[in-house]
């Protein structure tokens, strides 16, 4: 694990964008560029962090952390369902076949709990015994497990906007997602998560819930985005969980926690995050990265662009 020091050193050299003139159009996300060309797209993770759906700042080597341990979750769920990767070429970077996107998103969730407005917990919490459709028992309190893990749809928001929460049978009724493919869906979703639940408690963490994105190659599902990663997954450290009902974070939502306790949730002016915070979240992702997959994380030379276009010159057509 790198030091506290040398996370603040690294502020300065966080990667905001990437730009890579002559590789085709560029879309900048919340947390990724990207580069469509020749069929494929390019996935730059930047360190860029997103918490109520703004951008608040950057968080050295989260791009990083993001892009590998994606590509080692991708590696070892391919006997669950296909995926886009083609290949990794570089720390910060993804090419994935050109998929068309289920216009839903998949959250299975093991727990109940959340500070947003459509967080499983804030909806019990205000009364909502049925949220995404889904009968849930009384007697909850934030953070208890659920009787089994569930799928929570929701469509995919314009930007600014909250994603819709909505039921399996509306995905059904509405058309937007056939029966049949939603079953796919599904059935990949519940594999992937209790996939993910053992790795996490061999290495001492529990997956709470995750967020995962499908899309169709060839009339093939496939997985894509990103996977079991600290932006689109929470996990909870096992040994502080139970003990006083706040479990300790290894993800985004120790940054969202921050800010909502600062009485922020991502309007007015955000609270201003110290170098000591910010690099208390870069650990944070790095222990994520670390636990999961066993070994030490090594951070790539900079500058980012450079890497990147040397790294990517054998895809380049003559």
């Amino acid at each position: 694990m790198l030091t506290q020091a040398e996370l603040i050193d690294a502020i300065p050299r966080a990667i905001a964008s990437v730009d890579l003139p002559g590789w085709g159009p560029k879309t900048t996300g919340k947390v990724r560029d990207i580069y469509k060309t020749d069929g494929l797209r390019i996935l730059i993770t930047t360190d860029r962090i997103s918490a109520f759906d703004r951008v608040l700042g950057l968080i050295p080597y989260k791009g990083q952390v993001l892009n590998q341990l994606s590509a080692w979750w991708f590696d070892r769920t391919r006997d669950i369902v296909a995926n886009h990767v083609v290949a990794v070429p570089d720390p910060n970077v993804t090419i994935g076949r050109e998929a068309v996107s289920l216009p839903v998103e998949v959250v299975v969730r093991g727990y109940i709990t959340g500070v947003t407005t459509t967080s499983l917990w804030y909806l019990y919490s205000h009364g909502d015994r049925r949220p995404y459709g889904i009968a849930l028992p009384e007697g909850l309190r934030k953070n208890d497990p659920l009787p089994q893990p569930i799928i929570t749809p929701t469509t995919k928001a314009a930007e600014g906007h909250h994603d819709e929460r909505i039921t399996r049978e509306e995905i059904i009724e509405r058309g937007i997602v056939p029966l049949s493919r939603w079953e796919q869906v599904e059935t990949a979703a519940r594999s992937l998560f209790a996939r993910g639940q053992m790795a996490a408690q061999q290495a001492g963490l529990i997956l709470v819930d995750t967020k995962y994105e499908f899309g169709i190659v060839n009339d093939e599902l496939v997985l894509i985005d990103e996977i079991h990663t600290p932006d689109s997954s929470r996990y909870w450290v096992a040994d502080t969980y139970g003990q006083d009902r706040m479990p300790a974070n290894y993800d985004k939502e120790y940054l969202r926690e921050w800010f909502a306790s600062q009485g922020y949730r991502g309007e007015g002016t955000q609270p201003h995050m110290t170098p000591d915070f910010i690099a208390s979240v870069a650990a944070r992702y790095i222990g994520a990265y670390e636990r999961l997959t066993g070994t030490a994380f090594v951070p790539a030379e900079q500058p980012a662009a450079a890497r990147i276009e040397r790294n990517l010159a054998r895809f380049r057509k003559p």
